[in-house]
């Protein structure tokens, strides 16, 4: 059996890095347990194993006294004696026990021991391995796909790709290599589980920290970031040296840094701009090359309303509103893009405001007086109530407004 203990011992260490007296620590209590609960039941015992040679040795620990009542923790002084000179009374001996008494069960139960040990031992080690590389990039090999998860094996351990954290469009079959960051670590009943992802804006981050050297010491900063996986990224950036143009840096000389990040996400396209502090700056640089007409901001709501010219409105939106999403999450402000109209362009709009201003009605009445026609006040001329009313004003209304009318002349 020592001989068996001891190729466990030489096979754990050199093969799979767990100590040699850890797993003395871990055969020699299970040994003890399944012992004391087999055929050695209700005994104390203590085991041994040499730890250069395997050798298995077991006591079992004996109180002594006068009158045994239970043979399996005590023993008679007289005996006593005979194995310990000197023992007295009350005092714990140990009896030399032959191991192979121990029993099969034992044997399996120590067994078993050493492989929760050593399955334990790997998921601490996988834990202890990656605990320091989240927020890395890690490169792997798909193994499989699972539903909609990709398992990927990183070598020392096997990672998954959930299916939210993968970006759209992109396949991946056993045998591909990828490139993911490494999410997080999480803790579950069957061990640590190692989350990958290609879809969170920290593994765009984390492509230009390593591609562009400005930002990995810190001359260049990125402020603001928003991502759609797969299909645009915008990212604002600044430079803590005035020498230093911090979009030039990411960019890199024809565009070789950026265009290295761009093949790694498949084509996925990235918008880089200068940061600024006020929103308006912000939103204007942001939506080039569309040029806003008008920007109203509103602090309370957090909230920008953006007039651009119909030709610019197309592209300000963006491909379903992508352009302004990313833009709005950049910014971290709602964004309202609408149509600018210049003075004039509204027709109907300005003839209303018109005869509000010049007779004090209200926008509904003075609508409908537009609406017959009557656009000015100077198109008063010749009106009467009786034209009034024939329209669908009452005759209060009627007379209401050419009072007004009156008055003005």
């Amino acid at each position: 059996m020592s001989s068996e203990i001891l190729s466990v011992l030489e096979y754990m260490e050199k093969e799979k890095g767990i100590p040699r007296g850890d797993m003395i620590a871990t055969i020699a209590n299970a040994l003890k347990t399944a012992a004391q609960k087999g055929l050695n039941s209700g005994q104390e015992l203590r085991i041994d194993i040499n730890p250069k040679n395997g050798q298995l040795q077991a006591w079992a620990v004996l109180k002594v006294v006068d009158s045994v009542s239970n043979p399996r923790t005590e023993i008679h002084i007289e005996k006593a004696q005979a194995v310990k000179a000197g023992a007295v009374l009350g005092e714990l001996i140990e009896r030399p026990v032959d191991p192979s008494s121990l029993g099969r069960i034992a044997a399996q139960t120590a067994r078993q021991a050493v492989m929760q040990r050593l399955r334990q031992f790997e998921k601490d080690r996988i834990y202890d391995d990656f605990k320091d590389q989240v927020g890395n990039i890690v490169t792997g090999t798909v193994r499989r796909r699972e539903r909609s998860d990709i398992y990927v094996d990183l070598g020392k351990a096997e990672a998954v790709m959930p299916a939210r954290e993968q970006v759209p469009g992109e396949e991946y079959q056993p045998g591909d290599r990828i490139r993911s960051l490494l999410l997080e670590i999480e803790n579950t009943p069957r061990g640590p589980e190692i989350i990958l992802t290609r879809a969170s804006p920290k593994f765009v981050r984390r492509l230009f920290e390593l591609e562009v050297t400005e930002i990995a010491d810190g001359t260049v900063k990125i402020e603001a970031f928003a991502r759609e996986p797969g299909y645009r990224t915008k990212l604002a950036v600044t430079s803590g040296d005035p020498k230093v143009d911090p979009v030039g840096a990411c960019v890199g000389a024809r565009g070789a840094r950026v265009k290295t990040i761009v093949r790694e996400l498949g084509g996925e396209k990235i918008d880089i701009i200068k940061y600024f502090a006020d929103p308006r700056e912000m939103v204007m640089e942001a939506l080039k090359p569309a040029v806003p007409r008008e920007i109203i901001l509103d602090d309370r709501n957090h909230r920008i309303i953006l007039k651009v010219a119909t030709d610019d409105l197309a592209i300000a939106i963006g491909r379903k509103g992508q352009n302004a999403r990313l833009t709005s999450r950049l910014i971290g402000w709602r964004i309202d893009i609408e149509e600018f109209k210049a003075a004039g362009d509204d027709p109907r709009g300005n003839a209303i405001a018109s005869l509000v201003r010049a007779l004090g009605l209200d926008e509904a009445m003075a609508g409908r007086l537009v609406d017959m026609g009557i656009n000015s006040p100077g198109a008063f001329e010749g009106v009467v109530p009786e034209d009034l009313v024939g329209a669908g004003f009452t005759a209060e209304e009627a007379q209401d407004i050419i009072g007004r009318m009156n008055k003005t002349e």
